[in-house]
């Protein structure tokens, strides 16, 4: 398995990024929250996206909805 691809946000587009997940790559994201430093993860498995953040689990069914969360919570352009 592929190492994590760790980026911070607006490193990527949200296109990139769905990209990135579609082809089986997971991503770290570097964000603060509540003060302190946390990693999001982005991933991808084959039926559903996955944003897992500290506090809590979204889950999208298709591209566009991933792309758009990507881009609602500033993690890609």
């Amino acid at each position: 398995m592929a190492e994590p691809l760790r980026i911070d946000p607006g490193d990527r587009t949200a296109d990139e990024i769905v990209d990135e997940l579609t082809e089986g790559r997971r991503i770290l994201v570097s964000v603060e929250m509540l003060g302190r430093p946390h990693e999001i993860s982005l991933r991808y498995d084959g039926t559903w996206y996955y944003c897992d953040t500290p506090t809590r689990l979204h889950k999208h069914d298709n591209e566009t909805e991933m792309r758009n969360c990507v881009r609602e919570m500033g993690y890609g352009k």
